[in-house]
């Protein structure tokens, strides 16, 4: 990977801090990279960090909501207010495609989400917050599972994670190809899309392929809402707000010459509001039940909520810019960039917390490899930024000497 011009400057006093811990967490980024786990399934992983936070001698909690660790750290104040710092832990279904030292031993999965970096990241810094407990009150360091797609958010929550974890605030970190490598991005307001998975289920009646006047074609029907589900974002969407819906998986028949009975069609809806949501939702189940009785047939539409929409409140999104400029110099903290439509459970968090998620930049050269592609890996030069980072916020937000 090219070095990125922005890690050639002299470090700040903040990431000068953690740089004895850097050669710790790149050891342990390549070890979860060599070893990653499927959502729910973050066995090996969760034992990893908990032996790390337990050496450091930090109070920690394995089991949070399935596969989840906490560890608290207490500041050398007592009382004061307290903190939450998430990371994500599990890895995906894809067959690593680059070959490298630590490359993933599990056929067929691989950390293609930087998540092993984020782990690193917040291990290193609740390390350093250990030794030092430089701040008052107190840090709840989140180690979570099944972030992509699974609901590991929503299962940590409903497991008491803000009731048995007191935090007053909540914060997250992602890694971010399209950035520099060193560089932030912070956004005031949403940041990352909600998204709900649906599926169309269409009954028609079959007929052999040479007689279709005797058949109530679901194929045709199919046809007719792929491109009718569009008409929910050119017509019945503001310009001014960031919506799309696609269709992704088509399925029909089993034989060349047979109309069959059924098709089914699945697909995402994403958006930057709730109640933008709400409305393609109820849209959506009305076009489908419509348009599927304008050709005499019947369909419905089930959902899945994938993610909440992931949107920084104001306070806590200038805190984290604050602390990311005096880690890398406030001219390389973005504070304008669009938000991405992809999701992130974070959401769940934010729901019921202030708090800000914020972006790392990782990239390198005019085309860095994606996040989700096999050839992704972590960019091991910015762990010191993203611990600094942690270690600078929790300084921040919790100072000493307030009492």
């Amino acid at each position: 990977m090219t070095p990125s011009p922005l890690l050639a400057a002299p470090p700040s006093a903040l990431v000068a801090r953690l740089a004895p811990l850097h050669a710790a967490m790149t050891h342990w980024r390549h070890a979860l990279h060599a070893h990653p786990e499927l959502a729910h399934q973050e066995h090996a992983t969760a034992a990893l960090v908990a032996r790390v936070l337990g050496e450091a001698g930090l109070a920690v909690t394995q089991g949070v909501g399935g596969t989840g660790v906490v560890a608290t750290v207490h500041g050398r104040e007592a009382g004061g207010a307290s903190l939450g710092l998430r990371a994500d832990m599990d890895a995906l279904a894809v067959r690593e495609a680059a070959s490298r030292p630590h490359a993933s031993c599990q056929p067929g999965v691989m950390h293609a989400c930087g998540h092993d970096g984020h782990v690193a990241m917040l291990l290193g810094a609740a390390c350093h917050l250990a030794r030092t407990r430089a701040f008052a009150g107190t840090v709840q360091c989140v180690f979570q599972p099944a972030e992509e797609g699974a609901g590991g958010a929503d299962a940590m929550i409903a497991d008491g994670l803000f009731e048995r974890f007191p935090m007053e605030r909540v914060f997250s970190l992602h890694t971010w190809p399209d950035l520099p490598a060193g560089a932030f991005a912070v956004h005031d307001g949403p940041v990352m899309a909600a998204c709900d998975a649906f599926t169309v289920t269409i009954q028609g009646r079959g007929a052999h392929a040479a007689q279709p006047q005797r058949a109530v074609d679901p194929v045709l029907v199919a046809g007719h809402l792929i491109t009718a589900t569009q008409s929910l974002i050119s017509r019945g969407t503001d310009p001014f707000e960031s919506a799309v819906v696609s269709i992704t998986r088509v399925e029909a028949g089993q034989a060349f010459n047979v109309i069959p009975d059924t098709a089914r069609l699945e697909g995402s809806m994403r958006c930057l509001s709730e109640g933008a949501r709400e409305r393609l939702r109820r849209d959506l189940a009305r076009l489908v039940e419509q348009g599927a009785a304008a050709f005499g047939a019947t369909a419905s539409v089930s959902f899945r909520s994938v993610a909440r929409v992931t949107a920084n409140t104001p306070a806590e999104a200038a805190l984290a810019a604050r602390v990311a400029g005096e880690v890398v110099g406030p001219a390389q903290v973005a504070r304008t960039l669009a938000p991405s439509m992809t999701a992130e459970d974070f959401g769940s968090f934010l729901a019921h917390r202030p708090g800000a998620y914020v972006w790392l930049g990782q990239g390198a050269g005019e085309d860095p490899p994606a996040l989700h592609q096999p050839t992704f890996d972590f960019n091991d030069a910015v762990l010191g930024l993203g611990a600094a980072w942690w270690v600078g916020l929790v300084e921040a937000a919790l100072p000493e000497g307030k009492g």
